[in-house]
Order: C-alpha cells, then structure tokens, then sequence
C-alpha cells in the first residue's frame, strides 16, 4: 500500500523533472540568441559578397588589345590574342615548362585570355599590358623586379617564379561579356 508521502514524492519528482527540462531548454535559447550575432559576425560582409565575382564587357576590346579588371581586390589581365599570339601559344612544347598546362587547358575560347596579373614568385604585376610595356622573351610579359617572363598563354617560361600566372574561374555568360569568381 502506498502511503501519501509517496505519492507527494512522485508528484514533486515529477515537477521537478519538467522544471529541469523547462530551465535547460530556456538556457538553450539563450545561449543560442547571444551566440547567433557573434556567429553571424564572421560572415562576409557586403562589401566583400560583392567583389566575389565581377563581369566585364569584352566588345570595346580590339584584337591585340589587353585590358585590366578588378576582382578580389586583384588584378585581372584579359587579352584578345591575335592568331600570331594563340598559334605561338599552341606550338610550345609543353614537356619543356616548368608548370606544364597546354594552352587549352588555359584558356574557355582561343582569342580570350583571362588570368590573374599577379607573378608567382613574389606578387608582383608583371608588365606587358601595354603596347609600350617590356613583354619579355617570348612575347607575353615580364615582370620586372626579377626578371621571370611569360609567354602568350601566361605561362612562366624564364626566371624565378614557380607557376605560370592563374587563371581564376570565370564563365562567358554572353560573346562580349565574361563573369570572373
């Protein structure tokens, strides 16, 4: 038989369990609504979301004709290769390079280069983008402070660096207009 002070004890076990339960989720919440802004803090911001990728236009460029672009806070060398240019390009042994990449593996469509101007020794800006620019050796460009040359497809062919210039993700959304990132 039980006697009421048993059944006073379930009844306050019980409450007592469902205050437990009612305080742990109330402490949940809480540190879930004190840890979301800081959580959230380490988003990008807006500034940076929008520099995550950039469109350029490409029909103001003439044949011949590089430009430079913005993206990431990075220059962005985009030439349109003459035919001398892209069969230069194409005839080079690529067993003899020191970062091996055929120019197809370079470039979306042959007159396009698209590539990071940014030497991969010590992130200098090679020269070359202008007509009156030094374009080293072998055509492409030069970079200046220690002397590594580039050829017509971007690709390191004398002096320090390491890795030919990087080409970034970009997409042709139409025939004269290109989005990098």
């Amino acid at each position: 038989m039980t006697s009421s002070n048993d059944t006073k004890n379930e009844a306050g076990e019980g409450r007592r369990d469902f205050l437990y339960l009612t305080a742990g989720m109330f402490g949940a919440v809480g540190a879930g609504s004190v840890a979301w802004p800081f959580i959230s803090s380490m988003n990008p911001g807006a500034d940076a979301r929008a520099m995550a990728s950039t469109e350029v236009d490409l029909s103001p460029i003439e044949v011949g004709q590089s430009i430079t672009a913005m993206w990431r806070g990075k220059p962005v060398f985009i030439r349109r290769r003459t035919a001398k240019e892209i069969e230069a390009a194409k005839e080079v042994d690529v067993t003899e390079l020191r970062d091996p990449q055929t120019d197809a593996d370079r470039v979306q469509k042959d007159e396009w280069l698209v590539m990071v101007g940014i030497c991969t020794h010590l992130g200098c800006v090679p020269s070359g983008q202008k007509p009156t620019d030094q374009h080293g050796d072998f055509g492409g460009w030069f970079c200046p402070c220690h002397g590594s040359h580039y050829d017509t497809s971007g690709r390191i062919r004398k002096g320090p660096a390491p890795k030919n210039l990087f080409v970034p993700g970009y997409e042709f959304v139409s025939d004269t207009l290109i989005r990098i990132g």
